[in-house]
């Protein structure tokens, strides 16, 4: 039987890893499938809580808005508070925000539930990824963001499938209380196996960073997310993102001048973390609009239902999640480049297949295509993530995750807002040539949408040729320095 052995706050190995990791991956996944999971719902709640599509789509503005103003903060939070009380301090909010969601009784109170619950994820993938990067050595550290990687893909996929089941059968209330079960199950494992891993340091937070990474932060993603509802062109959508980029560099600004910076930008100066930091942004951007596009073009171009677009894309989500964890040893076991680069590959495939795609298009084309395309995302999702932050030294590990964490978030948004704004400008350029085709004209503006995300997928197979396995600082520190001078015995 495992003892764990305790010197102050930090225990030291051996850790149960299993359990650790179930308790983490869980309240992840959870929060992943909540972030999609109402979207399929929003027209069914606009009608109940009787509130126009602009005002019930605040639902998932919200929630992306709280991700992207709370992930920056994390990496000092992880500094300050213990990885105990940072990981009861998610649950709890997650499992507080998941009842509320489930009995409001008006908009307002499921607004602030989604908040809440937004907030308890922010706090919950930081702390994951700092989790493992702590508890597993770098040689086996692949296998573990695998099965992360599992879960950042699994939640948004699974999440309308599940949610138009549920539509189907039970009241929107259940699908809050289906995931009340698993945050009980995380709460009890992180409780009773989740040890403290992080050193915790007298730090204190400045409030003029937190305001500058709220504005800066909270000003793109706001702008980008209600640009689809307000046009480009209106002075919310440019006032904010041009308010939330000045909020940035002022913040940046800020951290390379303070000693103890809220946000440590020196994470920067690694090369290998900037090649990573520009693919994650790629990747992101593309998956997570994607995951939107996809649907839209087999409901509006193909007519189907949501229910039924869910499970023809499960075959390709199942695979993924089946795969995963192979993936991650493989990369463990033949480094970045030989799992990296065939899985842009295998996205530059998908988004060729997809940008071809027709009004008569047959299922299982999209099916196969569907495999290819998560095989390539699976491949490159956590392993890029996880040779990003092996190139930094230990001391960097809170910062880089929540740089990493908050330009996904960031990437997310934006990738939505353009590629939908795409598919409705082309779709609409369509309409006015042609009449009264609109399955023609929605697959013309996915078409345009996917050909977008092709050219970024393209750049992405370039960027990975350049990438190799880091050795991390720490490490290169401790390396003996080669001298000519005589070596005498004491």
């Amino acid at each position: 039987m495992n003892k764990q052995i305790k010197t102050g706050q930090i225990t030291k190995q051996p850790f149960k890893t299993s359990a650790i990791m179930a308790a983490l991956f869980v309240a992840g996944f959870v929060g992943l499938f909540s972030e999609t999971a109402l979207n399929i719902a929003l027209g069914d709640l606009g009608q109940i809580f009787n509130v126009d599509a602009t005002t019930i789509q605040w639902l998932a503005t919200a929630y992306f808005l709280t991700l992207g103003i709370l992930v920056p903060v994390t990496g000092i939070l992880m500094q300050k508070y213990t990885t105990r009380q940072m990981f009861i301090a998610s649950i709890s909010l997650s499992l507080i925000g998941t009842i509320i969601a489930a009995v409001a009784p008006v908009f307002s109170a499921l607004l602030v539930a989604r908040i809440i619950q937004a907030a308890g994820l922010a706090i919950a993938l930081p702390l994951t990824q700092n989790v493992i990067f702590t508890i597993f050595p770098p040689n086996k550290r692949g296998a573990a963001m695998g099965v992360m990687g599992l879960v950042m893909l699994a939640g948004p996929s699974f999440g309308p499938t599940v949610a138009g089941l549920i539509l189907d059968t039970l009241s929107w209330h259940w699908i809050f209380w289906v995931t009340v079960p698993f945050l009980l199950f995380s709460l009890i494992f992180g409780f009773k196996f989740l040890p403290n891993v992080n050193e915790v340091r007298k730090v204190s937070i400045d409030i003029l960073s937190v305001i500058l990474s709220t504005i800066g932060f909270g000003g793109i993603v706001y702008g980008f997310s209600v640009s689809g509802v307000e046009g480009w062109t209106s002075p919310t959508v440019l006032g904010s993102i041009i308010i939330g980029l000045i909020a940035i560099i002022i913040f940046a600004i800020r951290q390379t001048k303070m000693k103890n910076p809220m946000l440590n930008l020196r994470a920067f100066k690694y090369p290998l973390f900037i090649l990573g930091f520009i693919m994650s942004f790629i990747t992101f951007f593309n998956m997570l609009s994607m995951l939107v596009i996809l649907p839209m073009y087999m409901q509006m171009a193909l007519v189907m239902a949501a229910f039924t677009t869910g499970l023809i894309l499960l075959p390709g989500n199942l695979l993924n999640c089946i795969l995963a964890p192979s993936i991650g040893r493989l990369f463990d076991k033949y480094g970045p480049k030989a799992v990296i680069t065939p899985g842009t590959i295998l996205v530059v495939i998908g988004y060729i297949l997809y940008a071809s795609f027709g009004t008569e298009t047959a299922i299982w084309a999209i099916v196969l295509t569907h495999i290819v395309m998560m095989l390539g995302i699976g491949a490159v999702l956590a392993s890029v993530q996880t040779n990003t932050l092996n190139s930094l030294p230990k001391q960097y590990y809170p910062d880089g995750i929540a740089i990493t964490q908050t330009i996904q978030q960031i990437a997310g948004a934006i990738g939505i807002a353009v590629m939908v704004s795409l598919f409705s400008a082309k779709q609409g350029s369509f309409l006015a040539t042609i009449v009264n085709e609109p399955t023609q004209a929605a697959a013309a503006g996915s078409s345009m949408a996917f050909k977008i995300s092709l050219i970024l997928a393209v750049i992405n197979v370039v960027l990975s040729i350049f990438l190799k396995l880091p050795v991390p600082a720490d490490v290169k520190a401790k390396a003996p320095v080669k001298t000519t001078e005589p070596v005498h015995n004491k």
